[in-house]
């Protein structure tokens, strides 16, 4: 009922998933409404977004989803909120979160280095030993994401769970109101 008429071919699907054609702003609108309208309590949809959106700053490029969902699970929060929240860490957003990650953790760990990241890696040891040449940058983005991540889930699920539960609230108002409405007009059609 809902698919395409004409089937996209993968390079156009693969630009609507880098550039939508609607836009950012209504791809943005959408989520937001499919968060408002899940059918879970505004405690386990903000959770969990605030899951997926503090796993995004993490280095674990690959495996966010997979952590989110498994962060989810055990702290009960719903499972599909914190996979949209995921979508917090994204090509365009990456590069400034694991350079926030890296610096955080180099002061953490105490150890700062003149070098820019991207000549931290030893690239000639990358393919004969991989773990030695990025294990120094990746332990300190690991450092330097635990404690962002703590902190951006608080600072994502006070104002989600907010908005969501004024958000129920106000469609409840709202189906209640229709429904009267509705069983008004039933009670006057039946009574001629």
């Amino acid at each position: 009922m809902f698919k395409r008429r004409h089937q996209l071919v993968w390079y156009q699907k693969l630009r609507e998933w880098v550039w939508p054609r609607a836009g950012w702003q209504r791809m943005g609108r959408y989520i937001a409404h499919r968060l408002q309208r899940m059918s879970d309590s505004p405690h386990r949809i903000a959770a969990g977004l605030a899951c997926g959106t503090a796993i995004s700053f993490t280095p674990f490029i690959g495996f966010h989803l997979l952590l989110a969902l498994a962060m989810a699970f055990v702290l009960r929060a719903n499972v599909l909120a914190s996979a949209i929240g995921t979508l917090v860490g994204n090509p365009w957003t990456f590069p400034f979160i694991w350079v926030l990650i890296y610096r955080l953790g180099m002061a953490l760990l105490g150890a700062e280095s003149e070098l820019p990241l991207s000549q931290q890696i030893d690239t000639g040891r990358l393919l004969t030993e991989p773990w030695e040449a990025i294990g120094p940058v990746l332990g300190a983005m690991i450092v330097g994401g635990l404690p962002i991540a703590f902190s951006v889930w608080f600072l994502t699920y006070w104002p989600a769970h907010s908005l969501i539960s004024r958000y129920q609230a106000r469609r409840a108002r709202k189906l209640a109101r229709s429904d009267r409405r509705k069983s008004g007009r039933g009670r006057r059609a039946g009574d001629k």
